[in-house]
């Protein structure tokens, strides 16, 4: 039976950019969905499935950014691409935030772009953890819903996570007082581990020791070289 192509969403406001992209990347057997600005992304990932997105930063009518932020919220787990003019590390850092897998600066070397895009789509899976269906969680003075994506302490107001960082306090809860190897966390939340997607990890385990510190007895302690652990003391 002959493989069904990976299905790719392109969104690009420069129409001659676009079009080169999707005829280079659709000569690699990819399936490609090409749209011209933001709210005509959403709409075509509302109406397909994609196996990974690959969204122009700067656009008209509505940024990569924003098309992410949507796209997330649909889907926490399909790879993001950005492709952008811009240098600066605020937005790299900004994509990562936002749930991106890799990061672009044009012009770039389209076989490279290729091999990335390979790269996601054929990597391994994670290492496998036990089922666990659980999405309610207290500890010490916490409340998680993981489903809500919802923290809270019992004297402050609740926290709306982001799904990257509900994703790996999901994990760090069901290894509590136990470790969560790094390897672990990237390749299940990020599907990949390399430099970038592990210094976006870190990124997100600052964001929950914040969250964290109202409580002392509360700590997300990094043991060197093997992972986190989530300690009640």
């Amino acid at each position: 039976m002959k493989e069904i192509n990976k299905k790719i969403l392109i969104v690009e406001d420069d129409p001659n950019f676009g079009s080169i992209l999707k005829e280079y990347l659709s000569l690699n057997d990819y399936d490609i969905t090409l749209a011209k600005n933001g709210i005509e992304g959403f709409e075509k990932f509302k109406k397909e499935d994609f196996d990974l997105c690959v969204l122009d930063v700067m656009m008209p009518y509505k940024d990569g950014f924003t098309l992410a932020k949507e796209i997330r919220e649909i889907n926490e787990v399909v790879p993001i691409f950005f492709l952008t003019a811009k240098h600066l590390k605020e937005d790299v850092l900004k994509g990562f935030k936002i749930g991106a897998d890799d990061y672009l600066t044009k012009p770039f070397d389209s076989d490279v772009l290729l091999a990335k895009i390979k790269a996601v789509l054929n990597r391994s899976k994670a290492p496998i953890l036990p089922v666990d269906d659980r999405f309610e969680f207290s500890f010490n003075e916490f409340s998680f819903n993981s489903k809500l994506r919802t923290l809270q302490h019992k004297d402050g107001d609740s926290i709306k996570l982001s799904p990257k960082e509900n994703q790996l306090l999901r994990l760090l809860v069901l290894h509590i007082n136990d470790l969560l190897p790094r390897d672990i966390a990237l390749n299940k939340i990020w599907r990949d581990d390399n430099y970038f997607t592990s210094r976006s990890m870190d990124v997100y385990i600052a964001k929950l020791r914040k969250y964290l510190s109202v409580d002392p007895k509360v700590q997300i302690l990094n043991i060197h070289g093997e992972g986190f652990r989530l300690v009640i003391s």
